[in-house]
């Protein structure tokens, strides 16, 4: 368990610290010189019957600066605690920031506290009993308000308040529940140092996950990747460090200079830099958040500045903030944040996960305005306040609450894919619970597209509708191809990106083929009971004519005759050539490559081959025309490399390639052709 000090400044917090671990958190000349607290102070103190080097078997404290100027400071100390010792000097009473120490910790989610009053031999017993009720009444309505008051003087050896307070303590400790560690690893950076035969050092909360020595992790501001050489967990070495432990990692690769407060040591997978978060913002009493209103922002042990932008308003206040608060977040049984809901937007990059707690001051950095939850971390710039969009923050936070995915994927209608959630929730892609019914579409080696089946079932009406009105509408056309299918079906399906909309079309056109509910002819898609028949007559010619496009020979077949060359060599018009070779190529026994020049599908399909086996022999182009280097282009095929390997002229060569463009099996990229990424000849030729 850890435990961070709250408090006005000159209450005694380090000495009662001092008084309960044996350990002077103050290490700073400038400190012990003015006697106040300005860094961060750490101590540890083992269980009593702890045995062996159990990191988890150690109390850890965080000590925090008490001056009104150093609120950042405590700001990063207290984020990741598991209990608050609110420090109030008998003398003194509660203070402005005892208050604001009190508040920030439990907009941070602290909900385990104990309250030390200090310096009680210099009072009378009238004046604790008036600091008693001063107390009760900022303690009322709050987590904290049937915490355990001890009375002590930490100044004197063996005093016996200062022996309850610490063995109550202890108690807390053994009842503390561990932090879940199943997530990705992050560690929020609070210092960073140099040891001699260790390197760079870094410390920090654990805030999700389990780090091992000899991982490989991510420095958050730069994306150097970095080694784990050994870690320190409570103030003990130990080969691993866990959610909720105060660690020191060693790490190999990266340089002291180049890690700073407030960056993340992290799992790759759980890093992602945003600029933009929707959160849910709880205001104290007298602030007030209108359109752009400048903030500083604490998060982790970070310090941002941003500008607040309110989602359910123009003007926000507490009023609107103090809505009911009796969910409770499963993963840390804590109350989950209410209030309204903000969009932060950051003058620099920002690291988080839906779940973090953060706090809000403002421009002045002089008053705590609130806190809450983030949302969503990665939140988009437009259509901020649509209905949609605030229906998928309520998803996230009742996901937040509940512990399930279900409510994303209900608000997700082109899919969500599994490193994005896990992205989102701070969880191995591997550990996320899905709905049984969710349907889950290979996209890579590494990942998957996720949809429920209700979405999936409203994407294929979609489909089938289109074809319904298209052949409706045109009922001599044999069908659409893909490409002009998915713009009249799902003009839409890109919304999230390109990659995830070419995985879920894919995946669609699969499944409706497979199921019977599509048919392909050719280059054609449509629905089963859709056919483009031919007359006899027209069967007899075509029958005549096919041979003469397929060639004796592919070379043959690959320079196929023209439209007014076939009506020499058959003595017919030269127009009813050309609609027959229409409705064939409808059909999709033909390709029609330009006007008048047709393909059969054998030798179309003996060509898509040769690309994409020359697409596998080619290497990166290495400059364009104008000698810059070029960004590598894997498979690349120039049109002189297919001329070559077909023997066709140059001009005929650029006809083919430029074919294959438009269907979509190759993508023209300056002078080059390349193969799409995940996409088939008969894909493309659908």
């Amino acid at each position: 368990m850890i435990i961070g000090t709250a408090g006005h400044i000159d209450h005694g917090k380090t000495t009662l610290v001092r008084s309960l671990t044996g350990v002077d958190t103050d290490r700073l000349k400038e400190e012990k010189a003015r006697g106040i607290s300005i860094e961060l102070g750490y101590a540890y103190t083992p269980l009593p019957q702890a045995t062996g080097d159990d990191a988890r078997q150690v109390l850890g404290f965080i000590d925090v600066p008490g001056h009104e100027k150093f609120v950042h400071t405590m700001a990063a100390g207290v984020a990741g605690i598991d209990h608050a010792l609110l420090v109030v000097a008998a003398d003194d009473g509660v203070m402005p920031q005892t208050r604001e120490h009190l508040a920030i910790a439990l907009l941070l989610g602290v909900r385990e506290g104990s309250i030390a009053l200090t310096k009680v031999d210099r009072v009378a017993a009238e004046r604790i009993v008036a600091v008693r009720a001063e107390l009760q009444a900022l303690l009322d309505g709050t987590p904290l308000a049937g915490a355990m008051l001890f009375e002590t003087t930490a100044t004197r050896e063996d005093d016996p308040g200062v022996a309850a307070l610490r063995a109550h303590l202890f108690e807390c400790a053994r009842a503390h529940a561990t932090r879940p560690d199943g997530g990705l690893f992050r560690l929020a950076v609070d210092r960073v140092f140099t040891l001699t035969g260790q390197g760079t050092v870094v410390t920090g909360t654990v805030f999700g996950g389990t780090a091992r020595i000899g991982d490989s992790l991510r420095h958050s501001a730069s994306g150097q990747g970095v080694r784990v050489r050994s870690i320190h967990a409570q103030n003990r070495a130990s080969p691993s460090g866990h959610a909720g432990q105060r660690v020191a990692l060693a790490l190999a690769g990266i340089e002291k200079e180049t890690i700073q407060r407030g960056d993340w040591i992290a799992d790759a997978r759980a890093l992602r830099a945003s600029r933009r978060m929707d959160v849910r913002l709880q205001l104290l009493p007298g602030a007030e958040i209108r359109a752009w209103t400048p903030v500083h922002v604490h998060l982790g042990a970070a310090h941002h500045l941003a500008h607040a932008v309110p989602l359910d308003g123009d003007i926000l206040r507490p009023v609107d903030s103090t809505r009911s608060t009796d969910t409770v977040d499963r993963t840390s049984n804590a109350p989950s944040v209410q209030g309204s809901r903000v969009q932060l937007v950051f003058d620099t990059d920002v690291y988080a996960t839906a779940g973090d707690r953060y706090i809000l001051r403002n421009a002045q950095a002089s008053r705590t305005l609130g806190g809450g939850q983030v949302l969503d971390p990665y939140a988009p710039e437009r259509k901020r306040r649509s209905p949609a969009r605030l229906a998928w923050l309520n998803a996230v936070q009742q996901t937040l609450v509940q512990g399930v995915i279900g409510p994303l994927l209900e608000q997700a209608p082109q899919g969500l894919t599994r490193a994005h959630l896990a992205l989102l929730l701070g969880r191995p892609p591997e550990s996320l619970k899905l709905p049984t019914d969710t349907l889950v579409l290979p996209w890579s080696d590494q990942d998957a597209l996720l949809i429920a089946p209700t979405h999936w079932q409203a994407l294929r009406t979609q489909v089938l509708d289109a074809l319904t009105r298209l052949h409706t509408q045109s009922p001599d056309e044999p069908g659409v191809n893909a490409a002009r299918l998915r713009r009249m079906a799902l003009p839409t399906l890109n919304a999230a990106t390109q990659i995830q909309g070419d995985a879920l079309w894919q995946g669609l056109l699969s499944a409706l083929l497979a199921e019977g509910a599509l048919a392909q002819s050719g280059a054609w898609l449509h629905l089963p009971t859709h056919r483009v028949e031919l007359s006899a007559s027209e069967q007899a010619l075509a029958e005549r004519l096919l041979p003469a496009l397929q060639g004796l020979t592919p070379a043959d077949g690959y320079d196929p005759p023209w439209v007014r060359d076939l009506t020499k060599d058959f003595h017919m018009g030269e127009e009813v050539v050309r609609q027959l070779l229409r409705k064939l190529a409808r059909q999709g026994t033909l390709h029609q490559v330009v006007k008048d020049l047709f393909y059969t599908a054998e030798r179309m399909n003996e060509l898509a081959a040769l690309i994409a086996r020359l697409a596998a022999e080619a290497n990166p182009a290495p400059a364009d025309d104008s000698g810059r280097a070029m960004p590598a282009m894997r498979g690349a095929i120039e049109a002189a490399h297919f001329r070559d390997a077909t023997g066709l002229g140059r001009k005929r060569a650029i006809q083919v390639l430029e074919y294959f463009d438009r269907v979509g099996y190759t993508r023209r990229v300056r002078d080059a052709h390349l193969l799409r990424p995940g996409v088939s000849w008969q894909s493309a030729a659908h």
